[in-house]
């Protein structure tokens, strides 16, 4: 299908066959559309990472305000306040400054202790069977955990909450979200938690939440309203939990595919933060973002017009020989340090970045103490059918 004038490459985020590979598509977007027209969905990209950075920084060209998602953009409905990664600045600052107090680095760095002993916990107990799976052996148990101590969520519940901000994100293979139809998920499963803390208050988040106090969009001095806080929580809760979980699923699967670089890391774990960083270059859970178009622009003698959809694609723009030379498709975890998109940038820069990094530099560690090699049991893994997250359900592999 041709949807460009000068290329037949054709890139659609719903396209099954597209997304379990798609960097040979970015490779062509990047060489021979860089900026690309989907005319079946409507929708524009760019794809050189220049270009993606800029669009990402510059929020009064690309507005975040009607959804981050394509059909979120396009199904146009109202974007409850609290919702960071749909927001622009001025209220996107004000909100994030909320959070932004709760995930200062001597918070994180108190978590290592608890983040260590969470995948010992689920380590331990595979040591010696042959088989270990990196996502539902520790991948989707390690970041619940982790992020609900933060937030304040009971043992008990902790898979329920995972299991509901997880479904969320699911998509039906080839088909959008739920939620453009449907509309945003408000966070009510988390309201008995907020009435239990009111009267008895912790070291939490949503502790921290009930009581802040703060300078909203108005000048008014107040306090978080009961939907405020659900829709904070439901935000905290999902970027806390999908994206770390896809991060050590391609860990799995990419240190299997480069096994001397994986030796590596067992012989120096001095190297696993700068394997972590470029994990998330080379694999980014998040491979792209829409924005909303708020005003006529130019690219490449091509006028996108306002009110038209861009997608920013991460993952393109991380692999693009431009700011990862020689060739941003090796993985190399002796590559010199370049800033990626793996985290985003600007406003909307992963406020649980330092998280993440703690997260995924700790399970490497664990995991390569208990095992060194192993292979992946690819004809038994399975690739999550969200279009916005991209990684593995399961991931299964064979270990000494």
């Amino acid at each position: 299908m041709t949807v460009d004038a000068t290329s037949d490459v054709y890139f659609d985020p719903y396209d099954v066959t597209i997304n379990a590979d798609p960097y040979p598509t970015f490779r062509r977007l990047r060489e021979e559309a860089p900026l690309y027209y989907n005319q079946q969905r409507d929708f524009f990209a760019l794809s050189r990472y220049e270009d993606v950075k800029r669009g990402i920084v510059d929020h009064g060209l690309y507005s975040s305000a009607k959804g981050a998602i394509l059909e979120l953009i396009r199904a146009d409905f109202p974007i409850p306040s609290g919702v960071l990664i749909f927001e622009d600045p001025p209220i996107h600052d004000i909100h994030r400054k909320l959070l932004a107090r709760m995930f200062t680095p001597r918070k994180i760095a108190v978590l290592e202790e608890k983040i260590r002993q969470y995948c010992a916990d689920s380590l331990d107990p595979v040591v010696g069977s042959g088989k270990f799976d990196f996502v539902t052996d520790l991948g989707a148990l390690m970041p619940m955990k982790t992020i609900s101590a933060l937030i304040g969520i009971p043992e008990g519940d902790q898979q329920a909450v995972r299991d509901y901000v997880t479904e969320q994100m699911k998509t039906e293979a080839g088909q959008p979200m739920k939620a453009a139809e449907e509309g945003l998920v408000s966070g009510e499963i988390f309201a008995d938690y907020i009435d239990w803390r009111v009267d008895h208050p912790s070291d939490d988040i949503m502790t921290e939440l009930l009581n802040v106090e703060f300078v909203d969009e108005t000048g008014a001095t107040r306090r978080l309203t009961r939907d405020e806080l659900l829709i904070y929580l439901n935000v905290v809760a999902g970027a806390g939990n999908d994206t770390t979980t896809r991060l050590i699923g391609w860990a799995g699967k990419v240190l299997a595919e480069h096994p001397d670089q994986r030796r590596q890391l067992v012989d120096d774990p001095e190297l696993i933060p700068r394997a972590v960083e470029e994990l998330v270059r080379f694999e980014p859970p998040a491979p792209h973002v829409a924005r909303y178009v708020t005003r006529d622009v130019e690219y490449y003698g091509r006028t996108v017009p306002q009110g038209a959809v861009m997608m920013m694609l991460i993952g393109a723009g991380n692999r693009d020989h431009r700011q990862f030379a020689p060739d941003g498709d090796e993985f190399d975890i002796n590559r010199e340090p370049r800033a990626h998109l793996g985290f985003s940038v600007g406003a909307h820069h992963c406020l649980g970045a330092s998280l993440a990094r703690l997260e995924g530099r700790v399970a490497l560690e664990e995991i390569l103490k208990r095992f060194p090699e192993w292979t992946v049991d690819l004809p038994n893994a399975v690739l999550s059918s969200t279009s916005t997250i991209r990684g593995w359900d399961c991931l299964p592999a064979f270990v000494p």
